[in-house]
């Protein structure tokens, strides 16, 4: 049954792939006919009738008539539709609220119809389309996938609607054909303990010797369960063998009874996964899963800092970035294994782009994806089939080409990911450079870091926290930091301009292991859903590292600088 799903699956995937190459040949008028269809559904609600949208007629009325907005504008509306009032911002019935981590700000709350999931989805569909002509040219043959994200939503509107995060919704209202690809049953997924999904999904996949694919929303996740892998390998092994489920796996009583049913020894595999233990000291995916085809996880931003400790784990299994997504909206599907630039998904949104030049404008001029020009950096905004026009979702990100007459653009940072001790503006993609060639230079690993200023300095100094991966040693923290701060003059101007009349010399504080580890489950224990947490490498919250041991506090002297 799997194999027929993949290959049905496949053939779907395919077709959307050739039609999407398509209708990139003509990226303005896909666009045109995109929000020509978008205002026609909507131009009848609330908001519609509020935003004037039965008077648009073009691309220009519509971009004149509609400011850019940001989800305030459109809050009060979505609370009416929460609460069950109908054609507030789609006429179509509502199947699902989409509820955002709230990593990156405060909570959103976006409607899903049938619709606009199946926008999505259409995306999703072209993006495997690429991924299996990728692993057709390259020989290696698909299998099933290990995927880990909770598939347990957080509760109903008064109206009865599910609610929670969205690859929650994208999970239970998929088909039975693609819930065949999973390597283990869906219920895997609906326990409420992290450790328990993980645990359950990895002790089903580890029974198929030969599982094809692995799925993590971000790379710090793929790395997270290599590591329960690793700590738990004994146990997962006993329990393939014997046919059980470990007592100490905490999983709800309905829930364990329902895998139990579904659970069966396999002392063979048991016997294989004994002596790759032996051999190795540890099981990895690349030992345990020699036939992966791919790996599956977001790419771009700060996904390379992670992505450069995969082949301790994967060997040389291609990564694939798959979509470029959030809760409101998908911007771009990859083409290729192994590359961050994604191509502009024409068929899911309406996109604006606005130039660097007018970022500080309130309501700025605006360019067409046919408009931009390679290597310039923009802020995206997205007109979706979810009720958001305009939408500055924050992001930025830097075109690298075009494929047909589609830009091709990798994401760099969020617009509010940027840390000043005076007015330079230093981001997330500054930082992660630096780290990057800091790893290099010092050969060493690190579990984590993040950037943070001060307390209590005026102008306060960079603070450069690190948490040192398992069983790394940094010989010479001083020359780090050193380099550190060279580093970043290097990639950062506005840095360099202001080192060292303006900005302090940099500290850096070495963290106890496990600090990160720390930070996340905090986060999880105030309700955030692990698969959704997004830790920012760097920070303007001063508070944000609080309750975390730091072991060692290293500055420059001022001689050496």
């Amino acid at each position: 049954m799997a194999n027929l799903a993949l290959n049905v699956i496949g053939g779907v995937a395919r077709q959307a792939r050739r039609r999407f190459i398509r209708h990139t040949q003509h990226t303005e008028a896909r666009q045109a006919t995109f929000l020509r269809s978008l205002l026609q559904v909507n131009q009848d609600t609330s908001l519609g009738r509020a935003l004037g949208l039965p008077a648009v007629k073009t691309v220009d009325d519509f971009r004149q008539q509609v400011p850019i907005a940001r989800y305030s504008d459109y809050e009060s509306y979505v609370e009416r539709a929460f609460q069950g009032e109908a054609n507030v911002i789609t006429p179509e019935p509502i199947v699902y609220f989409s509820l955002t981590s709230g990593s990156t700000g405060k909570q959103k709350i976006l409607p899903i119809t049938k619709r606009s999931r199946r926008a999505v989805s259409q995306a999703n569909q072209v993006a495997i389309g690429f991924a299996a002509h990728a692993a057709h040219r390259d020989r290696r043959p698909l299998g099933k996938m290990l995927y880990t994200n909770s598939a347990r939503p957080y509760g109903q509107s008064p109206q009865g609607i599910t609610y929670g995060p969205i690859s929650v919704g994208d999970l239970n209202l998929m088909g039975a054909l693609y819930r065949q690809v999973f390597a283990h049953p869906l219920d895997v997924l609906k326990s409420s303990d992290n450790l328990a999904r993980n645990y359950m999904a990895l002790l089903f996949a580890l029974r198929d010797r030969h599982l094809g694919i692995v799925s993590a929303t971000f790379p710090v996740y793929a790395l997270s369960f290599c590591q329960y892998l690793e700590r738990h390998a004994e146990s997962l092994i006993e329990d393939i063998e014997t046919g059980t489920i470990a007592p100490w796996v905490k999983l709800e009583p309905e829930l364990r009874d329902r895998l139990e049913r579904q659970w069966h020894p396999d002392t063979k595999r048991a016997a294989e996964l004994q002596k790759i233990l032996q051999d190795n000291g540890s099981l990895r995916p690349k030992d345990v899963w020699q036939d992966l085809a791919f790996i599956v996880t977001a790419r771009g931003g700060t996904s390379n800092f992670y992505l450069e400790r995969f082949p301790d784990y994967f060997g040389d299994t291609p990564v694939f970035g798959g979509t470029y997504a959030s809760a409101e909206a998908t911007y771009g599907v990859h083409r290729d294994f192994g590359t961050d630039g994604v191509i502009l998904a024409v068929n899911s949104g309406f996109y604006e782009f606005i130039p660097e030049a007018e970022w500080e404008q309130d309501q700025p001029t605006t360019l067409l994806p046919h408009e931009l020009n390679v290597g310039d950096r923009y802020r995206i905004l997205v007109t979706a089939l979810n009720g958001l026009y305009r939408y500055d979702i924050g992001d930025v990100v830097e075109v690298e080409g075009f494929f047909n007459s589609a830009p091709i653009f990798t994401f760099r940072h969020r617009i509010g990911s940027i840390l000043s001790s005076t007015t330079e503006k230093t981001s997330e993609f500054h930082v992660v450079q630096v780290m990057q060639r800091l790893q290099q230079e010092f050969d060493v690993t690190l579990e984590n870091f993040c950037i943070t200023l001060a307390s209590g300095e005026i102008p306060p100094p960079y603070e450069v926290n690190i948490e040192l991966a398992p069983r790394q040693y940094l010989s010479n923290p001083e020359q780090f930091l050193i380099r550190f701060d060279e580093l970043l003059s290097e990639v950062q101007i506005s840095y360099a301009a202001k080192r060292p009349d303006l900005i302090p010399p940099p500290r850096l504080r070495l963290l106890a292991a496990g600090s990160f580890a720390q930070l996340r489950q905090t986060l999880v224990e105030r309700g955030m859903l692990e698969s959704q947490i997004k830790l920012p490498k760097l920070t303007s919250d001063r508070h944000h590292l609080d309750g975390l041991s730091v072991e060692q506090e290293i500055r420059i002297a001022l001689q050496n600088h």
